[in-house]
C-alpha cells in the first residue's frame, strides 16, 4: 500500500471520527491538540476540544477509535477518552493524551478507578473515577462499536470511599453534589455521610 493510500485512509477515518463526536457532543473547537509523536507511532493521543457540550470545556481523544486501534476493548468495545471541566483548562488535553497510550496495555471499564498524583497542581485532585456520560454515547466507527469514557477527578477521600462502598455510591453522591460530569481541581471532598 502507498504512503498516499495510508494517508488517505487515515484521513477518513479521522474525518468519521470527527463527525460522530459532532453528532453527540456538537461542533468541535477550532484547535486539535496533536502529539509530536503520533500514537501509532507509540506517542500520545490528538485531543479535541468541544467547547459546546458543557458549559465550560470537553476535551477527547481523537485516535483510539477505527479499524487499526491497539486498544484493549472494554464493555465499550473501542472508546475514546473525554474529560468535562468548568474552564478551558489545556493540562486536561494533556492528561486524557497521556492516558491514553495506557488503554492500549490495560482494559479500563467504567466504575474503575485510578491514582492521579497532583496532575493538576492542585491540593485535592487524587484520582480519576472512569464512567460514561448522560446518556451514555455511543456510535460505529468503520464497523466498530465505539463509546465514550468520562474521566472525573476524585479526591483522595472519595477514592478510599469508592474503594469501600463501591463507584455506583461514590457517582450516586457525585451527582447529587453537582461535580459529575466535571473535574474541577482543588474543589472539597462531597459529603461523604
Amino acid at each position: 500500500m502507498s504512503e498516499q493510500q495510508d494517508d488517505d485512509d487515515w484521513q477518513k477515518i479521522w474525518d468519521a471520527r470527527i463527525e460522530a463526536l459532532t453528532r453527540a457532543l456538537g461542533e468541535p473547537g477550532d484547535t486539535v491538540f496533536h502529539s509530536p509523536v503520533p500514537f501509532h507511532l507509540e506517542g500520545f493521543a490528538d485531543v479535541v476540544p468541544f467547547p459546546s457540550y458543557v458549559t465550560g470545556m470537553t476535551y477527547v481523544t481523537a485516535d483510539l477509535t477505527g479499524p487499526e486501534s491497539a486498544q484493549i476493548d472494554n464493555a465499550l468495545g473501542n472508546y475514546e477518552l473525554m474529560i468535562c471541566l468548568q474552564k478551558d483548562t489545556p493540562a486536561a488535553a494533556g492528561l486524557i493524551s497521556k492516558l491514553a497510550r495506557y488503554t492500549c496495555d490495560a482494559e479500563l471499564n467504567p466504575g474503575e478507578t485510578m491514582d492521579m498524583p497532583n496532575f493538576f497542581g492542585d491540593k485535592t485532585m487524587r484520582g480519576i473515577l472512569f464512567t460514561t456520560p448522560e446518556p451514555e454515547i455511543s456510535f460505529q466507527l468503520a464497523g466498530n462499536d465505539c463509546g465514550l469514557m468520562l474521566l472525573i477527578g476524585i479526591t483522595k477521600e472519595e477514592l478510599a470511599f469508592k474503594q469501600q462502598h463501591g463507584s455506583e455510591k461514590l457517582l450516586a453522591l457525585l451527582k447529587q453534589h453537582k461535580v459529575f460530569p466535571y473535574t474541577i481541581p482543588d474543589r472539597k471532598t462531597v459529603p461523604l455521610g
